[in-house]
């Protein structure tokens, strides 16, 4: 298991940001490097293996979204931590683990497609010992359609999921509430992209609520958070039936 000193850059991070990480946080941050690169021999699950890059490119990158989550739920509900949080696309859990290491109290669910990644992320859950959170195997699709108890019910989305504005929009806005938020990595230039999706946010019931750009450290790679927030009800027919926002999105 890697020492948490490892993990200076992320407690420097954290105390910059005003995030409170203690020891024990700082510990399963540790466990959960080791996991990783542990199963990502046998399983693929991130291209990113070294100790060093996982702690700046997947635990400080995805612990961006704290500070603005802190805001807007202390803005709209008040201080404590009982918001109920989806990652789309979670892959090898980012940004959900981070996230949910930082946020004790909220309910998260991690979602992904493929069902070899929920057995990574059950494996991570238990040995980190985190409450109120599930890993579930479904398509973004199936899991926000009508009718289902997954359909405008989260207070966040989040993702980090590699894939067009407009496509994500489509799969997230959905298991938003109205009132709540929408919170979308983006990196490079995003300005066209965020142009193109302009017509698919307003179609299922979003509105642009800020941009906050930031360089993670020691790198000089520009990176974003694109915050939306839902302010009226998505239509019915959204998202479509799987397959179809990516192969046309709404434009």
């Amino acid at each position: 298991m890697f020492h948490v000193k490892r993990f200076e850059k992320l407690s420097q991070f954290a105390e910059k940001n005003n995030l409170v990480l203690s020891a024990e946080d700082l510990e399963k941050f540790s466990q959960f490097c080791s996991t990783l690169i542990a199963e990502n021999k046998v399983m693929n699950l991130t291209a990113i293996d070294d100790p060093d890059e996982i702690e700046i490119k997947h635990f400080i990158d995805s612990l961006e979204a704290a500070t603005a989550i802190n805001r807007l739920w202390s803005e709209n509900q008040g201080p404590e931590e009982t918001f109920r949080l989806v990652d789309v696309g979670t892959g090898a859990g980012f940004p959900g683990i981070p996230l949910k290491i930082y946020f004790k109290n909220a309910h998260f669910t991690l979602l992904d497609s493929l069902n070899k990644r929920i057995l990574f992320l059950n494996k991570v859950i238990n040995q980190l010992q985190l409450e109120n959170i599930e890993a579930v195997s479904s398509r973004a699709e199936d899991f926000a359609k009508v009718g289902s108890v997954s359909r405008e019910t989260f207070d966040f989305c989040v993702s980090r999921a590699v894939a067009d504005m407009s496509v994500l929009l489509e799969y997230c806005l959905p298991m938003v509430t109205v009132g709540g938020y929408c919170i979308l990595y983006k990196s490079g230039d995003f300005q066209e992209e965020l142009e193109n999706a302009k017509k698919a946010m307003e179609v299922l019931g979003g509105e642009l609520a800020g941009i906050e750009e930031f360089t993670l450290p020691e790198t000089d790679a520009g990176r974003c958070l694109i915050l939306i927030k839902k302010i009226k009800a998505t239509p019915d027919k959204y998202p479509r039936r799987s397959g179809k926002p990516s192969k046309s999105p709404i434009k």
